[in-house]
């Protein structure tokens, strides 16, 4: 009973810190090109889990380095470049919405290449999920600026976290997630500052936006990316890939009330397609 009341507690937290990381995505772009927020997000959660998990580094064995190095790509550095660049041109809670694809690529990818079951009630529970996600697509404000050839990189975002849940799930399960989550940054850090330091980063490093715009990604890197990273891990150990990645559901709702919070109006649909997800949420995890 403790397991299950931990688990959604997780999922409650994750979808708070994540369905924050949008906005914050928008404040860093003011005064960061997407490759130089991307690479800082990266460096500034390296150093922070170094700091506190170095010694969880020699709980790693030497032959799961290289699934430490796989989930490193998939699961942070990727995504980490994908979303910047596509909020340049497509809203921040567009971005939180198409990012409920998660789910459902990890159901596939499970059940195709990781031999994954699953029941009906699942596969349902998923597709009810991503009909909320339509609606709050299809009612909410839509830029003129938008460029939705955009979204096709926060689609491929959601495959990489896809395939990087069903592998931490099948090949890492047996590690502790602090252990992983330095792992797989420190296996990412140098790669990050090879990419901050051939941008224009170190011209416009002194400028006040920039620094305004960095203290953001510090706050994402730090609680959105590193503390995130370790809840998310342990709450793939203890539940299933399928119900860890269905935090992306709850994220569009978060995302909407930063939105609110941020002068923008939700309408009656809007609402009507957070409670549709929540539904797709239960579904997909109920036994």
């Amino acid at each position: 009973m403790q397991t299950k009341h931990l688990k959604w507690t997780l999922l409650v937290v994750l979808a708070l810190i994540w369905g924050s990381s949008f906005i914050l995505i928008k404040k860093g772009l003011v005064g960061l090109s997407p490759y130089q927020l991307g690479a800082l997000r990266i460096i500034f959660t390296a150093l922070f889990l170094l700091i506190i998990g170095f010694k969880s580094l020699t709980e790693i064995k030497q032959y799961q380095w290289k699934y430490i190095a796989i989930t490193a790509l998939f699961g942070t550095f990727l995504p980490a470049f994908l979303f910047a660049i596509a909020e340049t041109k497509v809203s921040s809670s567009v971005c939180s919405i198409l990012n409920s694809l998660t789910p459902l690529n990890t159901l596939l990818i499970g059940i195709i290449a990781f031999g994954l079951a699953f029941k009906r009630s699942q596969f349902i529970g998923v597709v009810i999920g991503l009909i909320g996600t339509a609606i709050l697509i299809f009612n909410g404000k839509q830029e003129s600026t938008e460029n939705y050839t955009y979204t096709i990189l926060v689609i491929i975002a959601s495959i990489c976290y896809a395939l990087n849940v069903n592998l931490i799930k099948k090949y890492l399960s047996d590690v502790k997630p602090l252990s992983i989550t330095t792992g797989n940054f420190s296996v990412m850090l140098i790669p990050a500052l090879v990419v901050l330091f051939s941008t224009n980063f170190l011209d416009i490093v002194r400028w006040p936006t920039t620094q305004h715009s960095m203290l953001f990604i510090m706050i994402l890197g730090i609680v959105g990316t590193g503390v995130a990273n370790i809840l998310f891990f342990k709450l793939i150990q203890m539940s299933s890939p399928v119900f860890a990645s269905s935090v992306t559901y709850l994220i569009p709702i978060v995302a909407f009330f930063w939105g609110l919070m941020d002068n923008e109006m939700l309408t009656p649909f809007q609402f009507f397609g957070a409670f549709i997800i929540l539904v797709g949420v239960y579904l997909a995890n109920k036994k």
